[in-house]
């Protein structure tokens, strides 16, 4: 039913000149052993390697290997001087890292130059040469119009490996959109411009598939929710949220007929993520579902199908990319600005992400949707404390997007107690420098928020999609 994280095929291979083994003993062994030190540190991911790459006829069939075990990234070790010719076929099509690691920080230069045969000491200097072709390399890829990106270091340096992993992790995420199925449920909300969005390009930019849902579709299988059913939600309900004594049970047995509808309606239609919105005329039946949707959203969205109210698809994605690095991702928007705190309060009024909350999340009945049409059931919660990431998927005034991200802190202190998700939040830049940052950049109000700071890693991921990346803290 779900787009849970998964795990990627990651390619390996290292480059060499193959005239150099006759002429250097030992030296072939001794890069092998290199990559297969790349290879153990590389830790859960599933990695197909094509070995020491030497001569043309290798580097087609390592292309070939990558394509038959579908990998979706590629590690290329400069392991010693190697020709450029030998690498051009393994990489078309398919993102690249380059890793320029020597096996250690430098060459013991007292120690080579007591070798005395400069055999063996070309020998040795040959293992230490990775950042030789690294510029020939640059060089092929740009004028081929290949993208690439580099990772420089040792074999053993932390913060090297620190960026490999991040690579490997951009390259998942990056994987998981392309396997989602991305629901569109009702319309937008009417006149909210910043939230419109090209269904086309999201598809087309994330890899995502767009399902467009029915109304209809749903009051129709919440015509057939059993009782035992709404029985059973009911009673997720009081292990998940902390069911406020003041709940009508009327809005209980409501929410979970309406949760079990949407659901199944997800799993029925394979759906990794949800953007909905719709109104109904008052009294009519599509209007009781659609006020009765929070709870179920929010459960679903702890499960990885994300679901962003007021049909923001973009940020739904934000939530789901969020979601897949583990992160969590909850709906939010600009609540307030504290001047005296110098933090911002950011929340909603639909779903939140379960999974990142401080404490068990309340279910509360509101009188009164703010904005919207009817009442009934909604979440307060605040995110936990802690280091947090901010993710907007940006459509700019030239038609393409824009990965922005901020870095901050969920702080602890006085929030609004009026049934929504809402937290305060710090960053290094003061409030008027934020919030004059952020909006500057043309997002949408919506926004996801994660735990954990991950730009960088957002980062990596807007390289192997191809899109833009910004930062402002």
């Amino acid at each position: 039913m779900t787009t849970e994280p998964q795990n990627i095929r990651v390619g390996l291979f290292g480059i060499g000149l193959d005239t150099y083994w006759n002429q250097f003993p030992g030296l072939r062994e001794r890069l092998e052993g290199y990559i297969a030190t790349i290879r153990g540190k590389l830790g859960d991911a599933d990695v197909i390697s094509a070995g020491l790459v030497d001569t043309m006829g290798k580097a087609h069939d390592a292309a070939a290997l990558f394509r038959t075990h579908d990998a979706k990234i590629v590690f290329l070790y400069v392991s010693t001087y190697a020709l450029s010719s030998t690498v051009l076929p393994v990489v078309r099509n398919i993102p690249v890292v380059v890793l320029n690691l020597q096996p250690a920080n430098a060459i013991d230069y007292a120690w080579f130059n007591s070798l005395g045969d400069r055999g063996k000491m070309t020998g040795e200097w040959l293992a230490f040469c990775q950042a030789c072709a690294v510029p020939e390399i640059a060089s092929v890829f740009n004028r081929a119009g290949i993208p690439f990106r580099q990772v420089t270091g040792t074999l053993d340096d932390p913060e090297a490996w620190e960026e490999i992993h991040g690579w490997v992790e951009a390259a998942r995420v990056a994987a998981t959109l392309a396997s989602t199925r991305l629901g569109i449920l009702g319309h937008y909300y009417n006149g909210m411009l910043d939230v419109y969005s090209d269904p086309m390009q999201i598809a087309t930019s994330f890899g995502i598939d767009i399902e467009h849902l029915e109304i209809g579709e749903l009051r129709e299988i919440r015509r057939r929710v059993t009782d035992d059913e709404v029985k059973g939600k009911e009673e997720e309900f009081g292990r998940e949220f902390q069911v406020t004594a003041d709940c009508p049970p009327e809005e209980i047995v409501r929410a979970a007929r309406t949760a079990c509808a949407v659901e199944r309606l997800v799993a029925q239609k394979r759906l990794g993520a949800l953007a909905y919105y719709y109104e109904g005329t008052p009294g009519s039946e599509e209007e009781d579902i659609i006020t009765s949707v929070i709870a179920g959203n929010s459960l679903l969205t702890a499960r990885h199908v994300p679901v962003a109210g007021e049909c923001e698809v973009k940020n739904a994605v934000a939530m789901k990319i969020m979601d897949a690095f583990g992160a969590g991702g909850s709906f939010s928007e600009f609540y307030a600005m504290d001047f005296n705190d110098q933090v911002i309060l950011l929340g909603h009024d639909g779903p939140g992400h379960l999974a990142i909350a401080e404490g068990k999340p309340k279910l509360k009945p509101l009188g009164v949707y703010h904005g919207k049409p009817g009442k009934g059931l909604s979440v307060e919660m605040n995110v936990k404390h802690g280091p947090v990431t901010l993710l907007a998927v940006v459509q700019t005034g030239e038609g393409t997007l824009t990965l922005l991200a901020a870095e901050g802190a969920s702080v602890a202190g006085p929030t609004l107690e009026i049934g929504n998700t809402n937290s305060r939040y710090r960053f290094p830049l003061n409030v008027k420098q934020f919030m004059e940052a952020w909006s500057r950049q043309g997002p949408a109000h919506h926004c996801a928020i994660g735990l954990g700071h991950i730009a960088p890693r957002i980062k990596k991921l807007a390289s192997l999609l191809g899109l833009e990346f910004v930062q402002v803290c």
